[in-house]
C-alpha cells in the first residue's frame, strides 16, 4: 500500500469553498511529486462528475480517468479544515484526502478511511489535531476504535447468490461502486457484498468501500426479496461491463481550440458542461417567484384544479418533446418523457391531495410537497440522483404556472448575444434557449451530467455549471470570455484576450462551417454511391430549415402537432394549408408524410382514449386510425389535394399485419378518389418485428421501407428506449436489429423498392456506415446532422461500409459494434 508520511498532511488549513479546497491538496501532491500540475484541473472537474463526499467531514476528491497519464506515482495527500468548508448543500468536510491512483495501491488507504467515518470520537479529532501523526495513524488502520467487520453475513438467509470480478486497474472505488449503489437502489431486494471474510450493504457507497475490494478480485453478491433473482442479474451486467467506467470518461465532449488567456481581471473557475468559446457582455437570469394563495374553502374544487393542471403540464412536456427531439434528436428529447413520469408519481400525488384535504390550496400544497423532495433530492450523496433534483423543480414549476392562473415566469429571451449567468438552468429553459443569441452560459450549481448540460451539448451552446454563488453577483453587461473546454469564466479580459479569444472562435467555426458549406454537396461515397440525406421535422416551418442544412428532401414529416394541446381535432382544410405550405417550402423536393402516429401514451381530450396499462402495445399508429375511419379519412383527403403541389409520399405507422395495410390502402385510395388526386407513392416505418420477419409479403404491397430504429430496437429488445435503466441498453446498434434491417433490405432490393431509415441512427456517423453498408437508399435525421453525415458519407466508400456492416452483423452484442472502425 500507499505509505504516509507527514509531509502530505497540511494541518489548520482555511479553504474559501470546494474548488479552493481542491486546488490546494492538489498543490500538496504536486509539491511531492505525485502529480503534474494539470492534473488540479481534472481533480475539478471530476467533482462534477461524481460527489467525492464520503460523509461525517471527510471527501475524497480525485482526477479523471483520462487524466491519468499526469499521475507521476500513486500518492495521497490530506487538507485538514479545521473550521470546515462546505462540498455540497448540507455537507460540511474537515479532511480533504485528495487521491491521485495510477494503480490500486491506494485501496487500503481508502478501506481505512471509511472505517473512520464509523467512529465519530476519531473524525472529531483528526479535524482539529495539531499532530500530522495522527491523520498518519489514522489512514495506516491504527486509529480508530472501531473494528473491522467480520463475516456478520448469514448467507442461509439469502435466497439467492452470484460471484462477480471487478474489473479495471482501480478496483472497487468511489465512483464504480457509485454506479454499483445506483444500480443496487432501484430493487426493492436486500443486497450485500461479500469479501474476504467481510461483508458490505449494497446500497451503501461507505458500506462497499469499507471492503477494500481491488481490481481483479471476485466477490459474492447475496440478494434476498421479491425481486432478488432480477437485482442480482442487473448488478452482475454492470459488473461485467466495467460499472461505467469507459461510458463516462466520454460523458463531456472536448473540441479543442488552443486558446489561453494572457490578462483577466478575475477567473471563475467552474466545471466544462459543453465545450467551446465565447466572447460578450454578462446577463443574470433569476427565476421569478410564483405566487399562489395559502388557504382554500373548496377542497374538491382545488382537487379538480390540480388535475387540470398536471394534465396540461403533461401536454406542454410532449410537445417540448416533438420540438426538442426534431432540433437535437431522440436522446436530449427522452429527458422531457422521462419528466412526464414525475407527473405520475402517486406518492407525490398522494401527499398534494392530503395537504389540499387539509384546507390549502392545490398550488400551495404542490408547492410544499415538490419543495419538500427537491431538498431531500439535493441531499443525495450520489450526483445522477442529486441532479434530478433540478428536473422535479422544472415539472414543479410547469404545474405551478397553471396552478396560478397566469405564466409570469417567461423564458429568458435577450435583445442581443450574451453569456447567461443564472443558479442553474431547467431542462425546459435549455431547451429553449436560441443559439444566435445566448452565446454560452454559466451555472453557479449543476453538472455536467445534468440533463440541461446534455441539451447545451446537443444545441452547441458553450458552458460551465458549478462554478460557485460568488459567479451569481457579477454585474450585468461585465465583459467576459467563457470558455467551456476548461470550465473557466474570464472576467474584463484585455482588449488582446478578446482579440485572439475571438479569432480562435472563428477557426473553430470554421471546422465546424467546413461541413455545413458543402451541405448542398450531394451524398456521393468515395467509389460513387449516392446516398439521399433528408430531414426528420415535425412542423411546418421546419420544412425551410431542412432544406437550408442541405436536407435533399423530407424523409419523416409527423403530422402530430397538428392534432395535439387542442380540443377539437384539425379539419381537412387547417391540414391542407399546412402541408401544402410544407411542400411549397421544399420547391420540388421530395416529402414522406407520416399518418397520424398517436395512442394511449398521449393525452389528445377530444379522441377520448383510454389509459392502457402499455400503450406502446396497444391502441396507436396505424390501429388508432383504422379504428377512428373519418379521422383518417380527413388527414388522407388533406394530403392527397396537397400532393397536387409538389411530391409527396404517404406513409403509415406502427404497422404489424397484412391485414392493417390493405385496409388503410383502401382507405387511402377513397379518400384520392374523393378529391380526384393522382395517385403518390404509399410506403410503410418498419418499426414492429412481424414485419421485418415477413418483409418479402409486405415488399409487394408498398412502393418503400422506412425503418424507424428507435421503435423497432425498443420492440426487439423488449426494452423501454425512455427507460432510466434500460435505455442505455436500447442500442440501434445491437445485432440483432441490424439483422432485422439486413432482412428488411434485401426483401426490399428483391422487390425492386427502395429502403430508407428514418431513426436516429441514421444520424449517428458509424450507425450511417453500417446502414449504408446494408444497403438502405435513404438516411433521414435531424436538421442538425444532415452536413455532417452527408460530409462522413463523402468520406467513405461503399467497399469500406459493406466489410463495416458485415463485422457489425458478425458481432455479438451492441458493445462490440461500437468498437469497430472502418477497414
Amino acid at each position: 500500500m500507499v505509505q504516509m508520511s507527514e509531509g502530505n498532511i497540511v494541518l489548520g488549513a482555511q479553504a474559501s469553498g470546494k474548488v479552493d479546497a481542491i486546488e490546494q491538496v492538489g498543490d500538496i501532491l504536486v509539491s511531492q511529486g505525485f502529480i503534474e500540475p494539470g492534473y488540479i484541473d481534472s481533480m475539478k472537474r471530476r467533482e462534477a462528475v461524481a460527489n467525492t463526499f464520503l460523509g461525517n467531514g471527510i471527501a475524497i476528491p480525485h482526477g479523471l480517468p483520462e487524466n491519468r497519464e499526469l499521475i507521476r506515482k500513486t500518492g495521497v495527500a490530506v487538507l485538514q479544515v479545521p473550521g470546515g468548508v462546505t462540498w455540497n448543500t448540507g455537507e460540511v468536510v474537515h479532511l480533504v484526502v485528495g487521491i491521485a491512483a495510477k494503480s490500486d495501491e491506494h485501496i487500503e488507504i481508502l478501506t481505512n478511511l471509511t472505517h473512520v467515518l464509523d467512529d465519530a470520537e476519531v473524525t472529531e479529532m483528526l479535524a482539529a489535531t495539531k499532530d500530522p501523526a495522527d491523520i498518519v495513524r489514522a489512514l495506516s488502520g491504527g486509529a480508530t476504535t472501531v473494528s473491522r467487520p467480520g463475516p456478520q453475513l448469514d448467507t442461509l438467509d439469502f435466497d439467492h447468490a452470484v460471484d462477480v470480478t471487478i474489473m479495471g486497474d482501480h478496483g472497487l472505488h468511489a465512483r464504480p461502486a457509485t454506479y454499483f449503489v445506483d444500480i443496487a437502489k432501484t430493487f426493492d431486494a436486500e443486497i450485500y457484498a461479500e469479501y474476504d471474510g467481510r461483508s458490505g450493504n449494497g446500497k451503501s457507497l461507505a458500506s462497499l468501500l469499507k471492503l477494500g475490494v481491488s481490481g481483479g478480485k471476485t466477490i459474492r453478491l447475496h440478494a434476498r426479496g421479491a425481486d432478488a433473482k432480477a437485482a442480482l442479474a442487473a448488478l452482475k451486467e454492470a459488473v461485467d461491463h466495467g460499472l461505467g467506467e469507459q461510458e463516462e470518461e466520454k460523458a463531456v465532449p472536448q473540441v479543442e481550440h488552443g486558446w489561453t488567456p494572457e490578462d483577466v481581471k478575475r477567473v471563475v473557475p467552474g466545471c466544462m458542461a459543453s465545450p467551446g468559446l465565447a466572447c460578450g457582455p454578462i446577463r443574470q437570469y433569476t427565476h421569478r417567484r410564483i405566487v399562489v394563495e395559502a388557504i382554500a374553502k373548496d377542497p374538491q374544487h382545488e382537487l379538480i384544479e390540480l388535475k387540470q393542471a398536471i394534465s396540461a403540464a403533461h401536454s406542454n412536456l410532449h410537445n417540448l418533446y416533438v420540438e426538442v427531439r426534431a432540433r437535437t434528436g431522440e436522446p436530449s428529447a427522452a429527458i422531457f418523457k422521462a419528466h412526464e413520469a414525475f407527473l405520475e408519481d402517486p406518492e407525490l400525488l398522494a401527499d398534494t391531495e392530503a395537504l389540499i384535504l387539509e384546507g390549502k390550496s392545490a398550488g400551495y400544497a404542490w408547492r410544499q410537497i415538490i419543495d419538500e423532495r427537491v431538498r431531500h433530492m439535493e441531499q443525495h450523496k450520489d450526483e445522477v440522483l442529486a441532479a434530478r433534483a433540478m428536473d422535479l423543480r422544472d415539472v414543479g414549476r410547469r404545474v405551478l404556472r397553471h396552478l396560478a392562473g397566469v405564466v409570469q415566469d417567461e423564458p429568458f429571451i435577450p435583445t442581443e448575444p450574451v453569456i447567461l449567468i443564472a443558479e442553474d438552468l431547467t431542462p425546459s429553459d435549455t431547451a429553449q434557449l436560441d443559439p444566435g443569441l445566448i452565446l454560452g452560459f454559466c451555472t453557479s450549481g449543476g453538472g455536467p451530467t445534468s440533463h440541461s448540460a446534455i441539451i447545451a451539448r446537443s444545441l452547441g451552446i458553450p458552458a460551465i455549471v458549478a462554478a460557485g454563488p460568488t459567479v451569481l453577483e457579477i454585474q450585468d453587461d461585465t465583459q467576459a470570455i467563457l470558455d467551456g473546454n476548461t470550465g473557466n469564466l474570464y472576467l474584463e479580459p484585455s482588449p488582446k484576450d478578446v482579440q485572439t479569444a475571438e479569432a480562435a472562435k472563428r477557426q473553430l467555426d470554421a471546422l465546424r462551417n467546413k461541413e455545413y458549406r458543402s451541405r448542398f454537396e450531394p451524398a456521393l461515397t468515395l467509389d460513387g454511391t449516392r446516398i439521399e440525406v433528408a430531414a426528420n421535422i415535425g412542423k411546418t416551418n421546419e420544412a425551410e430549415k431542412a432544406v437550408n442544412a442541405g436536407g435533399e428532401g423530407v424523409g419523416l414529416m409527423r403530422t402530430e402537432f397538428l392534432f395535439l394541446e387542442r380540443e377539437t381535432p384539425p379539419d381537412e382544410e387547417e391540414q391542407f394549408q399546412s402541408y401544402k405550405a410544407m411542400v411549397e417550402a421544399l420547391n420540388g423536393l421530395p416529402i414522406i408524410i407520416r399518418t397520424l402516429d398517436i395512442g394511449g401514451d398521449k393525452a389528445v381530450s377530444y379522441l377520448d382514449l383510454p389509459a392502457e396499462d402499455n400503450p406502446f402495445l396497444g391502441v396507436r399508429g396505424i390501429r388508432l386510425c383504422l379504428n377512428r375511419p373519418e379521422l383518417f379519412l380527413s388527414q388522407l383527403r388533406a394530403i392527397y389535394r396537397a400532393s397536387e403541389f409538389g411530391p409527396i409520399r404517404i406513409m403509415f405507422p406502427m404497422v404489424a399485419t397484412m391485414s392493417e395495410l390493405a385496409a388503410a390502402k383502401r382507405l387511402a385510395e377513397k379518400a384520392r378518389i374523393e378529391v380526384g388526386a393522382s395517385p403518390v407513392e404509399i410506403g410503410i416505418m418498419v418499426e414492429v418485428p412481424s414485419v421485418a420477419v415477413m418483409a418479402r409479403e409486405f415488399a409487394r404491397e408498398v412502393d418503400f421501407f422506412s425503418v424507424g430504429t428507435n421503435d423497432l430496437t425498443q420492440y426487439v429488445m423488449a426494452m423501454d428506449r425512455v427507460h432510466p435503466t434500460l435505455a442505455a441498453h436500447a442500442d440501434s446498434l445491437h445485432p440483432a436489429v441490424l439483422r432485422m434491417i439486413e432482412q428488411v433490405v434485401k426483401a426490399a432490393d428483391e422487390a425492386g423498392i427502395w429502403t430508407g431509415v428514418c431513426g436516429g441512427l441514421a444520424g449517428e456517423p458509424l450507425g450511417a456506415a453500417i446502414l449504408v453498408g446494408l444497403g438502405v437508399k435513404e438516411l433521414s435525421m435531424v436538421v442538425p446532422s444532415i452536413a455532417a453525415i452527408k460530409s462522413y458519407i463523402r468520406s467513405i466508400s461503399m467497399t469500406q461500409a459493406r466489410q463495416l456492416a458485415q463485422k457489425a452483423l458478425n458481432c455479438i452484442d451492441n458493445n462490440q459494434v461500437r468498437t469497430l472502425t472502418l477497414p
